[in-house]
């Protein structure tokens, strides 16, 4: 595409140019270039315990999820509905139907509470679960959260064929021809939503995957993600390995990290460390790759003067032309010219030009070692890197001294971690004995598969997290509830205040919804649902991991690979300081929460569009005129005939720094937030309806 560009600019036709850079524009945006696949019909997602009224739209529990119907008429028992597909009527059991929601429908989501567990009284840190197909979840933070989260740590289905994820909520199988692109389809919708809610100006992504996938999320990544740094890494994750019919026994994953705006790496306490009193590592001058010869660059090749009875480089010459002899250069009296040559004749270049060179020769940043005999380069001319430079004058690096021959002697002066590599292969990233093993303690019985190691997430986390002690992580593929988890260990280890936001669905696994559907139960029975991952696994390890036991309330054995933030051990049966809320996501009518019926279910959103700050609100009885919650920093005007005192209450809390005023008028609201010192106003119900309606846009 940038050939096709440079040569419609060379165009003098005016007129004509514009025209083509117009049609080329458009071709790109047809994806003709970089990673095609086919968007398939947009998803639906079944809405379990919501109500069916008449105009519901509906499916058959039993049947597949976008066959979909309306419901005419209710009577009693039983719905009469209209297949849309068809244009057929037909009456079905209201048991059997369940409410749909297609990708793309304008959706008013409220948070229903489940349960919390709350092991930190005195702290106003609470973390959140959210029970929900993750794409209605993401509307949902996108209207809490717009470009203000910090980090997202992912691990989707890998789509290994295994029936291991669903698509419009039947298993893709590996007889799915369709299976990669119906994954792509809903990587791309999820991830959409995820870049705008990430902070533009210092974030990172991280997202996990197997060599299935990989090279496909790699292009979806870097044509949604074009402005950022994005490498991958490969970490082991089973030495032993999982055995595959006929294919390589597998033995790792492959991690991306996508780093947004100014977001950089932190080097952890699993990184490599040049150590107190460790010498300066000198590296070679010459240039090794095969581009680097002679003639590539004009100005690299010069005769360096290395006098033979010292060692000591005494001169460096000029550049000299691609069709001089090296040989015929000038000599000095006992010294060797040296040149950049490889032991089988290759000339190359050195790594700076001359002037450069001299520079380093100078300040004692360049040396020459005395080579093996008979070969073409007598001397190994060594430099030390512009890191170890910077270093050095930093006083990073101490200088003590300098060698016979001018160069510096000098040794780090303090412990300096180095930059964590692409190949991870640490004992604790073992999925098996920190990963299963550590659930299984905590739940029994597994109904999960392959659970991340503890430390694992961990340490992807810490690598851009450790400096910021109050950043705001998601993860919308929780599975397992690993990345809360090693969120709490994090902020055990020095007195972090990260907040965690999970999703996930309540699935059960292909067998078990076998089993089920032969024992008559279906989809949002309540034993059915009590076998759902987010009910079976996510909240039971979250409560159990804050409070410090396992499902039977016996306190758990073993100390976590970290120490706290005196350098003690930490205790697993010690749990952690720490406050959770578990909701499932269900959705309102809009007309009622246009009119303000429905405050009450819309509450919890607003504790956290604040921040989630201090034990969530409950509002009991009739709703108020004015909430002022000092507590969780927030306050709501409901009625505006009551603006006076409310404004009167903000000026005597200062601490509050969330307002939401219900108005239906732009105008009145302006008025009412002139003056008002808070940080963050919300005109109610606008905001709330007005995202959800740009959403269904999107």
């Amino acid at each position: 595409m940038a050939a096709l560009n440079d040569l419609i600019n060379q165009v003098e036709d005016k007129t004509l140019r514009e025209r083509l850079m117009q049609e080329a524009a458009r071709l790109t945006k047809q994806k003709k270039f970089g990673l095609v696949y086919e968007e398939h019909i947009p998803e639906c997602t079944p809405l379990y315990g919501i109500e069916i009224k008449r105009g519901s739209t509906v499916a058959k529990k039993a049947g597949a999820i976008n066959d979909v119907y309306r419901v005419t008429k209710i009577n009693g028992d039983e719905a009469e509905c209209l297949r849309l597909v068809s244009g057929e009527s037909e009456t079905t059991a209201l048991t059997e139907l369940v409410p749909v929601a297609k990708f793309g429908e304008p959706i008013y989501p409220a948070l229903q509470p489940i349960d919390k567990v709350e092991n930190a009284p005195d702290s106003d840190l609470w973390h959140t679960l959210i029970e929900a197909d993750n794409y209605h979840a993401l509307q949902l933070l996108e209207y809490l959260y717009p470009k203000q989260i910090d980090c997202i740590y992912i691990d989707p289905p890998y789509n290994t064929g295994a029936r291991d994820w669903k698509y419009n909520n039947d298993y893709v199988d590996s007889s799915d021809s369709w299976r990669h692109s119906k994954w792509l389809s809903m990587m791309q919708k999820r991830l959409k939503i995820a870049k705008r809610i990430l902070n533009p100006n210092n974030s990172v992504l991280i997202v996990t995957i197997d060599e299935k996938e990989y090279l496909h999320l790699g292009c979806l990544l870097e044509e949604m993600f074009p402005e950022a740094n994005i490498q991958m890494i490969s970490s082991v994750i089973s030495r032993k390995g999982a055995a595959r019919t006929n294919e390589f026994t597998r033995v790792n994953e492959f991690i991306f990290f996508v780093m947004i705006g100014n977001c950089s790496i932190i080097p952890s306490d699993n990184a490599e460390y040049a150590l107190e009193g460790e010498s300066i590592h000198w590296q070679s001058y010459r240039r090794s790759s095969a581009m680097n010869v002679r003639t590539s660059r004009p100005r690299q090749f010069y005769p360096i003067y290395v006098d033979v009875r010292t060692n000591k480089i005494v001169e460096v010459g000029n550049a000299i032309a691609h069709d001089v002899d090296r040989f015929s250069v000038k000599q000095l009296p006992h010294c060797e010219a040296v040149f950049p040559v490889r032991d089988d004749g290759t000339e190359m270049l050195w790594g700076l030009t001359p002037n450069a060179c001299r520079n380093l020769v100078e300040k004692g940043y360049l040396k020459a070692a005395r080579h093996t005999p008979n070969k073409p380069q007598l001397y190994v001319i060594q430099y030390l890197m512009s890191g170890t430079i910077r270093d050095i004058e930093n006083g990073v690096i101490q200088v003590t001294g300098y060698a016979d021959d001018g160069s510096v002697l000098a040794s780090n002066i303090e412990t300096k971690k180095i930059m964590p590599r692409t190949q991870w292969n640490f004992d604790s990233h073992d999925a098996r004995d920190f990963g299963t093993k550590i659930l299984k303690n905590v739940i029994g019985e597994l109904r999960f598969d392959f659970p991340k190691s503890l430390y694992a997430v961990h340490d992807c986390l810490l690598y851009f997290l450790a400096d910021k002690k109050d950043a705001l992580i998601v993860d919308f593929f929780a599975g397992s509830g690993t990345t809360l988890h090693a969120v709490n260990l994090l902020n055990t280890e020095d007195n972090g205040h990260r907040r965690c936001i999970m999703v996930t669905n309540n699935e059960v696994s292909y067998d078990e919804a076998r089993r089920l559907t032969t024992q008559g139960f279906q989809p949002g029975d309540p034993e059915w649902e009590k076998l759902g991952i987010a009910r079976y696994v996510t909240w039971p390890r979250t409560v159990c991991s804050i409070e410090g036991h396992d499902i039977n309330g016996v306190p758990l054995k073993g100390d976590y690979l970290a120490n706290d933030s005196d350098g003690n051990p930490i205790p697993m049966s010690q749990g952690f300081k720490a406050n959770c809320e578990y909701f499932k996501l269900g959705f309102l009518d809009k007309d009622d929460v246009a009119l303000g019926r429905q405050f009450k279910e819309i509450l919890p959103l607003l504790w956290l569009k604040a921040g989630a700050i201090g034990k969530r609100p409950e509002l009991h009885g009739e709703t108020p005129d004015m909430l002022i919650l000092t507590e969780n920093k927030l306050a709501v005007l409901v009625s505006e005939s009551s603006f006076m005192a409310f404004d009167e209450q903000l000026d005597a809390h200062p601490e509050i720094d969330t307002v939401f005023i219900v108005t239906d008028s732009e105008k009145a609201y302006r008025e009412m937030i002139y003056g008002i010192s808070a940080k963050h106003t919300y005109q109610l119900y606008r905001s709330y309806l007005d995202n959800f309606r740009i959403n269904a846009r999107r």
